[in-house]
């Protein structure tokens, strides 16, 4: 059974079609990319798995449980949990505090703020962001902060976590740097990722599986070989003709 499910799902803001009939799979253990340009529907769709808003049509399952109804809460202590693509850390807290909110009231379900600190202290450790643990997230860099929404999602004890364009505005040594990162966390960790990414060599780089938005609609799906040579990828999305 596939961890997380989508199932012809859409989303209507009045005459607008954001996410029209979308439908595909994501294994346990997988790194799906997901690729469109902008207006494409990508964060839209997060915000549907997510439960920050409700689709219009179809379900998402994960690990077999329906998310319709659900509110993000509800389904982050399930298991998923999300970054966003404008970076929102607690700027008042330290780094630190930070993680221990996502591990008290996330899927860890955390009970006393040492026990959660401990582990936080690993993940930090894990994101190459452990020398800052003691300071306030708003005195970090952009490639600090991304690093932090990462560590922050893991800390809920997520099984899923999506990443919103975690490398946008980073510089080529930064790029190369989270994607070893990301390896990392996916090997040690085994989490299921789903990365919304527009560094295309990246995000081929990283994926296992890549799914392709147009105007809200499901254009393509398949290995990364495959989506490069898609005919219809390339008219649609590097301006190519088929």
């Amino acid at each position: 059974m596939s961890l997380l499910s989508v199932r012809n799902l859409g989303r209507r803001f009045g005459g607008l079609l954001a996410v029209n009939d979308v439908s595909f799979e994501v294994q346990r253990g997988q790194i799906v990319g997901v690729m469109g340009a902008n207006g494409a529907g990508k964060t839209t769709l997060f915000a549907l798995i997510a439960g920050n808003i409700p689709p219009t049509s179809g379900d998402v399952l994960f690990d077999g449980r329906s998310l319709a109804g659900q509110r993000p809460d509800q389904v982050c202590r399930l298991g998923v949990a999300r970054t966003f693509q404008i970076v929102k850390p607690f700027g008042g807290l330290t780094v630190l505090e930070n993680l221990r909110t996502a591990a008290l009231f996330g899927k860890a379900a955390m009970r006393h703020a040492a026990e959660a600190d401990q582990a936080n202290l690993r993940i930090l450790e894990d994101v190459g962001l452990a020398p800052m643990a003691r300071q306030l997230a708003s005195t970090l860099t952009l490639s600090g902060q991304k690093r932090l929404e990462i560590a922050r999602a893991i800390a809920t004890g997520a099984d899923l976590v999506l990443l919103d364009e975690v490398m946008a505005g980073l510089t080529p040594t930064e790029v190369g740097q989270m994607l070893q990162t990301l390896r990392r966390l996916h090997a040690e960790r085994g989490l299921t990722l789903v990365v919304i990414e527009h560094v295309m060599r990246a995000l081929m780089e990283l994926s296992d599986h890549i799914v392709v938005l147009d105007h809200g609609e499901l254009i393509a799906q398949g290995t990364p070989e495959e989506i490069g040579a898609n005919p219809k990828v390339l008219a649609v999305y590097f301006g190519e003709g088929e």
